[in-house]
């Protein structure tokens, strides 16, 4: 008995490192859900000159709804996001409902970035940026990214710093049908806007170019991203209810975008994140795969939000065929969404809500290491 028990031991430290790193992929971290604390969802990673990793994410603590009270909160690892710290706090929402759709960006100054949206009502969720100079130990006062009233809606981990030294920040905006502050005043429809920085964080500007949904939608353009392609183009892209990401290009470095087509990442209503590889042109997406699976519109709400599988895609022509596909999450009752994406020496960290359809929808947080040897090699 004893040497069944040693023998995956001594295999594991017998078989070259590249097989073990290829075969690794698994939960490093599960914040669950607690009476307490019903709802641990969207966070963003940072890596500090220590090499420690950090991950700041919302913890509710009234409820687990989008009207309810948040705090963020940090877990760091020293070992590459093998193993994680106990939580604690950073930040409580101060006069604001909450502090949500967090994102965190070494800037090449050498500064951390954070941004959030800082929601009072839904008349009132705007942008907000810190700075830290000193990795996380203390941070500036917050700033408004604009001053504009309104309900500006954010995704987790989407600041961008492009190679010329330009901050862009993909935004969804919600207009208000009447002058209520509850969410029924609120209309889904978004549309999608874009900010950017040329000073380092001190001012902001509005793109010129902003799009609405092409179709008729109760939901419209919803929760964009970008990500700056090997040629010095962007890739931009938002969530619809129409079975795919529609997505935007820019060849200005964000001052105008094209109108909004399908693409081929096949989704119901949920984000999806995408990424360049380490030293690669070739992009990493992380979304919910719903080829297999038609989205039924007329079903309602049910069908749009099925949020599973959880798949990681591969795409060498920026962005416009996804080839290589790996479901990580299967449970067909899952809801895995708001994905981070941070990359190691040898993995890719994925930082995402793992909730189940009989459950907080959005009540567990997981951690899941994955070693970059499982993606095919790209140029």
């Amino acid at each position: 008995m004893r040497t069944f028990i040693l023998l995956p031991l001594l295999l594991a430290t017998l078989l070259p490192a590249a097989l073990r790193a290829e075969s690794e992929n698994r939960v490093t971290l599960n914040i669950e859900s607690t009476p307490e604390h019903p709802r641990n969802s969207e966070g963003a990673f940072a890596t500090l000159k220590s090499g420690r990793i950090l991950f700041y994410f919302c913890q509710f603590y009234s409820g687990s709804s989008d009207s309810d009270h948040d705090r963020v909160m940090e877990v760091h690892s020293d070992d590459q996001g093998r193993t994680w710290s106990g939580a604690r706090k950073v930040f409580d929402p101060g006069d604001a409902l909450s502090l949500m759709d967090l994102s965190l960006l070494r800037l090449q100054d050498g500064r951390l970035a954070f941004v959030y949206g800082r929601k009072k009502t839904y008349q009132d969720c705007r942008p907000f940026v810190r700075f830290s100079g000193d990795d996380g130990a203390t941070w500036t006062q917050p700033q408004a990214i604009l001053n504009a009233p309104g309900y500006f809606c954010l995704h987790n981990d989407r600041l961008l710093q492009t190679a010329s030294g330009r901050i862009l920040l993909p935004t969804g905006f919600n207009r208000s049908f009447n002058a209520g502050l509850a969410i029924d005043s609120l209309d889904e429809r978004g549309i999608v806007l874009w900010y950017y920085s040329d000073d380092a964080g001190a001012t902001w500007k509005e793109a010129p170019i902003w799009w609405g949904a092409p179709f008729a939608s109760p939901n419209g353009l919803q929760e964009p991203g970008a990500v700056e392609l090997a040629d010095g183009s962007l890739y931009s892209w938002a969530r619809t209810d129409v079975g795919t990401q529609y997505e935007f290009r820019s060849r200005d470095n964000g001052e105008t975008w094209s109108p909004p087509v399908p693409g081929n990442l096949i989704s119901s209503l949920g984000p999806a994140s995408v990424k360049r590889l380490p030293h690669s042109s070739a992009l990493l997406a992380v979304y919910n795969d719903r080829s297999a699976f038609p989205v039924v519109r007329d079903g309602g709400k049910t069908h749009r939000f099925v949020r599973t599988p959880l798949t990681v895609a591969i795409s060498r022509d920026g962005g416009r065929t996804w080839p290589f596909k790996k479901n990580i999450e299967t449970d067909p009752q899952g809801q895995f969404c708001y994905t981070a994406v941070h990359f190691t020496d040898d993995a890719v960290l994925l930082g995402y809500s793992a909730g189940a359809a009989h459950g907080a929808h959005l009540g567990r947080l997981r951690i899941r290491r994955l070693a970059l040897a499982n993606f095919p090699a790209a140029p």
